[in-house]
């Protein structure tokens, strides 16, 4: 430290001291806490935190929640904005989750991939392999676009359902996109290219790749929605409940959708694979399209449910009241799934993805991805009141985060999906937004890419209604999709084996704490 920088410490030190207190006319920042609170919160958190020990029992079921693309600064944002749905200033709240003893920061690129897609993380999640982009729960050894069901089969790594299920286990996959996307797909299938989801995808995504196969007389691997209605005995036994989107992936081409008539299958092969998940599972399964459906569907006599509640994706939360068909929410789906696997006396794996968090994100979309987020928390704390932290492991993370930013200088409890306006002003008028170097107003809430950035000066938000539903926040680079984003996510875990989970984790790692706890 240089003597000049010491003097002049110590000079600014002497005048604080000899000056009169300059702030005693100043008010009093309203905050939800008195000036106790911020003290006694602390101590309780540490009391809180001495009651907490590890459970080292061996899980009997573990329910895996993955919200795709929940970020850190998405989870933030869901927190301040759940808070102020609750007439809160926000900032204070806690998502479900948040609540869990044990966290942990999880490294999300892929064997090929600084910043990674749904397919290799979901799949490093549930085999404990790192793999290619693009390529479901085979090894990263496989060849992008390899077709041939042999190569497949050898590259084949086997999932955490797959071994649930040899062990015993009832096994469920819920998502809110289609059960053929990337994140539930890893839990089930194993395939080279994920976007082979039905068999005419086969002819448009690595067509020739695929033509190649058939001129060599070599058997062309599955599509997804095949892999999934076609698994193996073991396997096909133990799957109890499959619900999500995509249903036009099941049907074929000649049939038109149940909700929409304007609407067919995308099956090139003639098969309706939804009448044989029926077929092939015995009396007491089902199908089920719409939320009458559903709600008829008793766990107690239903064996096998699938349901497919949309031809593509399921409806955001913030849209499902609009569905003229009707279908669950995440957290219903994730009752009912948890309703039928409890029958099963040797427990069972739930996987439970929300899968639009991701989408919203990519739109630039920032209230649809938040409400998505707290609805992911609330299928939590349904799934908590439902089972037993002493038997059962609960781990919720995500796969990847978004190029999603919470900036600027806000005051406490500003509006999380407004203006960004600083902290009042001392005679504690409120203030205007704050400006940036363009002389414009701009949202807290905004994205490093995606479709809200425009060519040349960026639009004056002030008389915008930034808190619309379909408002897309201002973006920097102009794209037609937001990305992805490579830094680390959050992993929360609670239940057997759950002081497994803490520090900085490979993403894979999360499988074999799983299979610690399950005792595989």
């Amino acid at each position: 430290m240089s003597l000049l920088f010491r003097k002049t410490i110590v000079s600014a030190v002497a005048l604080a001291i000899a000056a009169p207190v300059a702030f005693a006319a100043e008010p009093a920042v309203k905050t939800p806490e008195s000036v106790q609170d911020w003290f006694n919160n602390g101590q309780k958190f540490i009391e809180d935190s001495k009651k907490s020990f590890p459970n080292n029992r061996k899980a009997k079921n573990v329910i895996f929640f993955v919200g795709d693309g929940m970020g850190v600064s998405t989870l933030t944002a869901a927190r301040i904005l759940e808070g102020q749905l609750k007439g809160k200033t926000g900032e204070e709240n806690r998502l479900s989750f948040e609540h869990f003893p044990n966290v942990a920061l999880s490294k999300t690129y892929s064997a090929d991939q600084q910043t990674s897609d749904s397919a290799p993380t979901m799949t490093a999640m549930i085999t404990g392999y790192k793999a290619r982009e693009g390529q479901l729960s085979v090894n990263h050894l496989t060849a992008r676009g390899e077709c041939s069901a042999e190569v497949i089969a050898a590259h084949s790594v086997p999932t955490l359902l797959e071994q649930a299920a040899a062990a015993g286990k009832a096994t469920g996959v819920v998502s809110t996109a289609r059960l053929t996307h990337a994140t539930p797909a890893a839990t089930y299938s194993h395939i080279s290219v994920r976007d082979w989801e039905s068999d005419s995808d086969q002819n448009t995504f690595f067509a020739a790749s695929v033509a190649d196969c058939k001129a060599r007389g070599v058997p062309v691997v599955k599509d997804i929605s095949r892999q999934l209605i076609e698994l193996s005995p073991v396997v096909r036994n133990s799957l109890k409940v499959a619900m999500g989107g995509g249903r036009t992936y099941f049907l074929p081409k000649t049939a038109f959708d149940p909700e929409y008539s304007s609407t067919k299958g995308r099956r090139s092969d003639g098969r309706d694979l939804t009448a044989e998940w029926v077929s092939t599972r015995g009396a007491n399964a089902k199908f089920v399209w719409n939320k009458a459906g559903f709600d008829a569907a008793n766990p107690a006599t239903t064996d096998f449910l699938l349901g497919l509640f949309e031809p593509s994706h399921v409806q955001y939360e913030a849209d499902r009241a609009n569905d003229k068909a009707g279908e669950p929410s995440l957290t219903e789906m994730t009752e009912k799934s948890i309703n039928m696997l409890k029958k099963s006396q040797n427990g069972f794996f739930l996987h439970v993805e929300g899968g639009r968090i991701d989408h919203a994100h990519h739109a630039g979309n920032a209230q649809r991805a938040l409400l998505d987020t707290i609805e992911l928390a609330r299928a939590v704390k349904k799934a908590v009141e439902m089972t037993d932290p002493n038997d059962t492991l609960i781990i919720v993370t995500a796969d990847h985060s978004h190029v999603f930013t919470i900036a600027g200088y806000p005051h406490r409890g500003n509006d999380i999906l407004g203006l960004s306006k600083e902290v009042p002003a001392i005679d504690g008028t409120a203030t205007s937004p704050t400006k940036a170097g363009d002389g414009l107003p701009y949202t807290t809430l905004g994205y490093q890419n995606g479709p809200g950035a425009v060519s040349g000066a960026r639009a004056d938000l002030t008389s915008v209604d930034t808190a619309a539903l379909g408002y897309l926040q201002q973006a920097v680079v102009p794209m037609g999709s937001e990305t992805h984003a490579g830094e680390d996510v959050a992993i929360y875990a609670t239940g057997p084996k759950a002081h497994l989970v803490h520090g900085s984790m490979e993403q894979n790692w999360i499988y074999h704490v799983m299979k610690e706890a399950l005792g595989f």
